[in-house]
């Protein structure tokens, strides 16, 4: 009967600890270049840096930033979303990725972020993409990475990517997306929308495989424009494609919709399907 009881007491003990660890996770939270990671990361206590907020964040919670900073790489394993706000968050990830995105199943949004791999060896990738079900990548800028600025590959499980008023430069390749094939809704959708992407030293856009609609963007100073590889499908519309030593590249489909601006380039490449607007 004695160890029955402790065996309760115990029992309680840690779901207590558990409802303590949850009720600890604030829905919004706060960092600041002035902050400390020991703080509960209020806005009156905030936080120092990204990895330190997202522990005390709740699922489907909100990391602001207070005032100009670097606020560190971090790796999202939940729903979140990460805002500088007005301020422009910044990341240093010089021979590492900024942000790197493994949350199956997850809602996650990073705005007005500046993402900056400069250093003595460059970053990897600005953000890197494991798993998500729905990603925002909105007003950031992300620039000197060795590989990509944003990086998507996971050809097996459907995602909506929405990458929009990004400015990605001075990387190896810009975006690189590799998602999966079939239907548009078994696999979801990428949409790369009003971005900037210049002097990359490969390709500005890389669809490796799936299907992405590139829509109102400026790809420029690029060894390749727009890829679309054996397999998968680029739709443009509305982009000014110029200065790129190719302007567009096979094997796989590329349509356009006969409003884009593909000049300038030293050479063409393909010439895409023109599909009709409605």
């Amino acid at each position: 009967m004695k160890a029955y009881n402790i065996n309760r007491f115990f029992l309680a003990l840690s779901f207590s600890f558990a409802s303590m660890i949850a009720m600890a996770q604030a829905t919004r939270t706060w960092v600041s270049g002035v902050g400390d990671d020991v703080n509960p990361c209020s806005r009156t206590a905030p936080c120092k840096t990204l990895a330190g907020a997202i522990s005390k964040t709740a699922t489907g919670g909100e990391i602001n930033i207070l005032d100009p900073g670097g606020f560190g790489a971090v790796t999202i394993t939940k729903s979140i979303t990460i805002d500088g706000g007005g301020i422009i968050g910044s990341i240093l990830s010089s021979a590492t990725n900024g942000i790197i995105v493994n949350a199956p199943g997850g809602l996650v949004t990073i705005r007005n972020f500046s993402i900056n791999g400069a250093g003595t060896t460059l970053g990897t990738n600005g953000i890197r993409v494991i798993a998500v079900k729905k990603l925002l990548v909105e007003n950031c800028t992300l620039s000197n990475f060795s590989a990509n600025g944003i990086d998507f590959n996971n050809s097996t499980t459907a995602a909506d990517i929405m990458i929009n008023n990004t400015t990605i430069t001075n990387t190896n390749g810009g975006i690189s997306y590799t998602g999966p094939s079939g239907s548009t809704g078994a696999v979801g959708f990428t949409v790369i929308d009003g971005c900037h992407i210049q002097g990359i030293t490969t390709t500005g856009i890389n669809i490796a495989s799936g299907t992405a609609t590139v829509s109102n963007s400026v790809i420029s100073g690029c060894g390749t424009g727009v890829e679309s590889k054996t397999g998968a499908t680029a739709h443009l519309s509305g982009n000014i494609i110029t200065n790129n030593a190719t302007a567009l590249k096979g094997p796989g489909t590329i349509t356009s919709a006969k409003n884009n601006s593909v000049t300038g380039n030293a050479s063409q490449g393909v010439t895409p399907t023109v599909v009709i607007q409605q």
